[in-house]
Parts: C-alpha cells; structure tokens; sequence
C-alpha cells in the first residue's frame, strides 16, 4: 500500500493533468470496486454514507465520518478527499480540526462548505475566516493535503452565479487548491466560473453533461456526490418491488467478477 505522502502526492498531481472523474463510492466494498475498475482517486459522498447508516443527509457526526475514512483507506489504495461537509460546526475551529482528525484517519484532501442546516449560507466574510482556517490546518499536515472550498449557493436556494464566483474567488485568495460549486446547470455557467478562477474547479456530474463537454468548459475534476449511491439503491429497490408485488425474481442478477475486484 502506498504512503499516505505518495497518496497524497499522486493526488495533487492528478489536479496538474488532464481533467479526471473521481467517483463516489458509499462503503468499503464500492471503493474497491471502482479501484478495480481503474479510477484514480475518490471521494466520499456524505448522502450515500449517511444512507449506509440508515439516515439522512446532514446527520452523521465528524466520528462517523473519521471512522469511515479509516475504512475506506484501509480497503483501497487510492487517495482519498472527504465530503467534511461544514466541518461538522459553525466556528472556523471545526472546519480545522475537521481536516486534522480526516487526515490523521487516511484521507489526503476535503471539502468545506459554506453552509449548514440551521445557519443557511454564511455570510461571505465568515465564510472566508472558515476557510482560512482549513487550509492552515491543511498546510501544517507533514503531507499536501489538498483542500477544496464549497460554494453551495446552487444546490441551497440561491442560484446566483455572481456570487457564487466571488465567493469562490475569495476562497482562492485565501489558498483553496480546489474550488466547488455544486449544481452548476449548464456547460456556460461550468465555463464561466472556470474563467474566473485560476486554480482547479471540481464539477459535479449532470446526465445531460458529458465529461468531454465539462472539460472543454474548463472543468479540471468532476464528482457525482451520492449518485452512484442512489443508483444502486434504485436498482435493489426495483428488484425488492417486483418481489414483493409480482414474485418476480427475474430482476436479480449474477454476482459481479468480485474475484477480479477483490
């Protein structure tokens, strides 16, 4: 297994290359999946681990998460980024040790946000002291970690892509080395906010997107948050429906070539 320097080294030097998918898988075996299946690197989906659990989106805590981490760098040999969500607090402290306690735990990037359930999004100024203190905590990592800064106004209510790139401007001044906006809906808005930034932009995938057609609009790195999740999930419950509805077994499948996976 390689070290968690190398991991992280590698993972940086995938931002310097050609754009990249880095999938999400929700447990230890959908990790080692798409290992197998030659992925270079992942991140967490903190709706489709919520789901593993037997909750919702937003409820799990920073020891869940951690835990988890440490599953899924023991099950794989890729680097690894965490959904740390808003840091799992309010104050810039917890998006801090947030990072510190994910990197102890394996990982070699993260993600902050800028916003939370019972605040809404944060005003800009605090949002950018939250940040700050992630990368400086990022930093003082004996590896580079590579910190991502969220800017949630498309997927929180709030569609508005001036702000949304001065919110990621401002994260990038602050030394974010990834910047994210999930929910971008179109290849013009991915190209303009690509435009206005000079570090890598992380896209989250769209059905009627192509990755050929998010790269060309500047998109160094693009994610599919809990969709792989989800789409398994509708699978097993269209499966479990037919049983259940029409004692129709003819929707299960062979097991997948988990000799070559595993």
């Amino acid at each position: 297994m390689e070290s968690q320097t190398a991991k992280a080294e590698h993972f940086r030097a995938l931002h310097a290359g050609a754009p990249f998918v880095i999938p999400n898988p929700w447990d230890a075996g959908s990790a080692r999946a798409l290992e197998a299946l030659g992925f270079q690197a992942l991140a967490t989906t903190s709706s489709g681990f919520a789901f593993t659990l037997g909750r919702r989106d937003g409820q799990t805590t920073l020891d869940d998460v951690v835990a988890h981490v440490a599953i899924l760098a023991e099950a794989t040999t890729l680097p690894i980024s965490v959904d740390m969500e808003n840091g799992y607090g309010r104050e810039p402290e917890a998006a801090a040790r947030a990072v510190q306690l994910v990197a102890e735990a394996g990982a070699v990037g993260g993600s902050i946000e800028d916003w939370d359930a019972e605040s809404g999004l944060y005003e800009p100024t605090f949002a950018v002291e939250r940040v700050a203190a992630a990368v400086e905590a990022a930093q003082n990592l004996p590896f580079p970690f590579t910190l991502t800064a969220r800017a949630e106004n498309h997927i929180r209510g709030n569609p508005d892509l001036e702000d949304t790139i001065a919110r990621l401007q401002a994260f990038e001044a602050e030394g974010a080395d990834v910047l994210y906006a999930p929910g971008l809906r179109s290849a013009d808005e991915v190209r303009a906010v690509c435009e206005a930034l000079a570090k890598p932009v992380n896209v989250l995938a769209r059905p009627s997107l192509t990755m050929a057609e998010l790269a060309a609009a500047g998109a160094q790195r693009v994610s599919v948050g809990g969709a792989l999740t989800w789409t398994a999930v509708q699978a097993f419950a269209s499966a479990a429906e037919a049983i259940r509805d029409r004692g129709d077994f003819s929707g299960l499948d062979p097991p997948p070539p988990l000799d070559e996976w595993f």
